[in-house]
């Protein structure tokens, strides 16, 4: 597969969504002034991190892409799959200070409005865009392994209601089948509508090695997206330290990126 998200300065960008007047994209871990090491460019409010350092991170991203911070929304997300529609009224809210009273247990979002960039934090975890530029649609799901099990794709897939055929579907940087879970939460797995061999192999007595990435592209999938809509980034955070935060690799001392998607 060829890779389809391209660098530029601090973030990477789809190639694809821009011909469409649609900007997707998630920011890297270098170039700013945070201490997560030194000079990274976290985007995350909610750790232990200077809150200017947090809003030039912001405004520098802002100019790269076209989106001024007013024009951002985010999400407290809780690992949950509560799906939200966003209007132009949301703009602004939690990019200057983070309230728990405004959009909180948030980790799915989607518009038909257009200057709106839907945002939301990530350091493994798999950010799910969607858009469909016919119809003017763009949503974001932050699929952890929890968000994943309760199928959190589909909560936004069904918010779409045209034929899937217009929808597409893009897998962002996230953990690779590096990442580990035990017994129990296999069983959970187990329960989704789709064969968890193909994404889940034995490492050991009672672990397993789940590629999320791909547990999601097979989500959307069976639930009626088409495969040839659907594509996944070949980066993965816990592999690419040069360029991601991984809050597994680096046991939680780390920084977060922020995945964004918007249209004009």
């Amino acid at each position: 597969m060829m890779e389809t998200f391209r660098k530029k300065q601090h973030h990477l960008y789809y190639e694809p969504s821009l011909s469409q007047g649609i900007t997707i994209g998630m920011t890297t871990r270098n170039g700013g002034k945070s201490a997560y090491p030194k000079h990274a460019f976290n985007m995350a409010r909610y750790i232990d991190d200077v809150p200017e350092y947090i809003t030039q991170h912001q405004e520098v991203l802002a100019h790269e892409i076209g989106f001024e911070r007013a024009q951002w929304v985010f999400p407290i997300q809780t690992h949950e799959d509560k799906v939200i529609e966003i209007f132009a009224q949301n703009k602004g809210q939690n990019i200057q200070d983070l309230s728990k009273d405004v959009l909180y247990g948030v980790d799915g979002m989607y518009t038909y409005e257009k200057n709106i960039l839907l945002t939301m934090c990530y350091a493994d975890c798999v950010p799910v865009y969607f858009y469909s530029a016919k119809y003017h649609f763009i949503a974001l799901a932050h699929a952890g392994w929890r968000g994943t099990v309760k199928q959190i794709v589909h909560r936004v897939i069904t918010q779409f209601p045209y034929d899937l055929k217009e929808l597409q579907v893009v897998i962002g940087p996230a953990t690779s089948n590096s990442y580990e879970i035990n017994e129990e939460i296999l069983n959970q797995f187990k329960q989704l509508p789709i064969d968890e061999k193909r994404y889940i192999e034995q490492r050991g007595p009672g672990c397993y090695g789940i590629d999320l990435k791909y547990a999601n592209h097979l989500l959307c999938e069976h639930y009626g997206v088409p495969a040839q809509n659907i594509t996944m980034t070949e980066y993965t955070t816990t592999e690419h330290l040069d360029l991601f935060f991984s809050y597994r690799i680096e046991k939680g001392n780390t920084g977060r990126m922020l995945a964004f998607i918007g249209q004009k």
